[in-house]
């Protein structure tokens, strides 16, 4: 028996039935490390990067201490972001999808409070959110806190930097003592060492490699004028991408490098904190569904976002914060995978201190070296369709994957990721088979329902 499988963990069948089905047969390091730990109840501080497969670790933590026929909130994760929270929320489903009916509730800023008000009054098992949107519902007393019995610090270390610590700790002066807590960061500043002094008990504190292995990622510096960089951004792209994001520092620089690449007849889609939220979650559903090969973002998309395939990325800008380098770099070789990350230096001195950060003798080539490549289309593989119904409606992922195969025809492998919001949905269809999908979906009912169907 292979030790790093699932199967020799305390758990149960129907929950090792579903990890399989998820493709989950093997631990990560983070995994094998903490979960025993995780499973016998004890308090852990644990040590890694994102991708590492920690959600997964504390989720089966989460579910492992759950009454499901206790309808009362019994879990908080807490998560420095909303798009953070909503990845997380969207992984804790598919884990405890094998249960029946556990509920959970996505808190965060930026979306209307009443509506999360009158969701909370219904009761729910578990709650992800943003410190600032959990707190603000515990002091109006919308949720009981007394059944919590597992707290969660996702990506902790970026709470801190946000300036969550007072809430936080307020935040936690409404739980029960006696509950398991689970502390998951990349990094281990003392400001994480004083927080976990003060909310854990005994902590057990593992940790798996942080840095990303070289092998995988390929780092390349190249020494460049400011002038230079939309035309060798250009030069960057390979024939093999796919899915390539680009990091700049400033909302105003994303702008106008998108608007050159518009100029090259290359749409990219642009993320920054400038958006609303709702045109935030369909840039990332977008991207994620490989209808668009070219992702333009500030350090807002850098942590947190569990996007599969970036086989590329490029710093048009060197961060400020070098810490922000390694989460960025880190969008790429997901899973196992291959990935290249390209950064531009017009600040020698600032790539000297970035090199003293990692103390790593990183090589600034030539820039150069990027010769021209008359082969290179970025395609995309999928056109995303917008349906304008979505959870409010009672409109699930079955019913859409339901009209478009058994209604309409089409192969279950022309269909990509579908995603359900609360009044709208995505699905991911193959380019060779869209326009049959689209005409077909706006022809045609689903739950007895006509829908208005959109290109995106």
């Amino acid at each position: 028996m292979n030790k790093n499988k699932f199967n020799t963990l305390n758990i149960s069948e129907k929950t090792l039935q579903n990890l399989d089905s998820l493709g989950f047969t093997h631990m990560t390091p983070i995994q094998e490390k903490s979960l025993p730990f995780i499973l016998d109840h004890k308090d852990v501080i644990a040590k890694a990067k994102t991708g590492s497969g920690k959600t997964v670790s504390f989720g089966l933590g989460v579910l492992n201490n759950l009454d499901v026929s206790r309808f009362r909130i019994q879990a908080i994760v807490l998560c420095p972001t909303r798009e953070l929270a909503g990845q997380v929320a969207k992984t804790l489903k598919d884990l405890v999808r094998a249960e029946y009916n556990i509920k959970i509730l996505t808190l965060t800023g930026g979306v209307p409070h009443k509506p999360q008000v009158h969701s909370l009054s219904h009761q729910a098992h578990i709650l992800v959110g943003t410190p600032g949107r959990i707190l603000k519902h515990l002091t109006e007393e919308n949720f009981s806190p007394d059944e919590i019995n597992t707290l969660v610090l996702d990506e902790a270390d970026r709470m801190l930097d946000m300036g969550f610590t007072e809430d936080i700790n307020l935040i936690i002066d409404y739980l029960p003592k006696k509950r398991q807590t689970l502390l998951f960061s990349a990094t281990y500043p003392s400001t994480i060492e004083e927080l976990s002094n003060t909310i854990l008990n005994h902590p057990v504190k593992v940790e798996v490699e942080s840095t990303h292995n070289e092998n995988i990622i390929k780092q390349k510096f190249y020494e460049i004028e400011s002038h230079q960089k939309n035309a060798f951004v250009m030069k960057s792209f390979q024939k093999s991408n796919k899915s390539v994001i680009i990091f700049c520092n400033t909302k105003v620089q994303c702008n106008e490098l998108a608007d050159f690449l518009e100029e090259c007849d290359i749409e990219p889609l642009v993320l920054h904190s400038n958006l609303e939220q709702k045109d935030r979650d369909e840039t990332l559903i977008l991207f994620s569904n490989k209808s668009y090969p070219i992702l333009i973002a500030t350090d807002v998309a850098s942590r947190g976002l569990d996007i599969e395939d970036v086989d590329l990325v490029i710093n048009y800008d060197l961060p400020f914060d070098f810490e922000v380098y390694t989460h960025r770099i880190g969008r790429t070789a997901r899973a196992g995978k291959n990935g290249l990350a390209v950064s531009f230096v017009d600040d020698k001195n600032h790539f000297e201190d970035l090199k003293d950060f990692f103390d790593k003798d990183f090589p600034l080539l030539n820039i150069a070296e990027i010769q021209d490549k008359e082969d290179v289309i970025l395609g995309y593989e999928f056109s995303t369709l917008y349906i304008n119904g979505g959870k409010r409606h009672k409109l699930r992922a079955g019913d859409i994957l339901g009209a478009l195969t058994a209604g309409i025809g089409l192969d279950k492998n022309d269909i990509g990721k579908i995603d359900i919001l609360p009044t709208c949905s995505y699905v991911a269809i193959r380019n060779d088979v869209y326009k049959k999908a689209f005409e077909g979906l706006n022809s045609n009912k689903m739950k007895n329902k006509y829908y208005k169907i959109y290109k995106r």
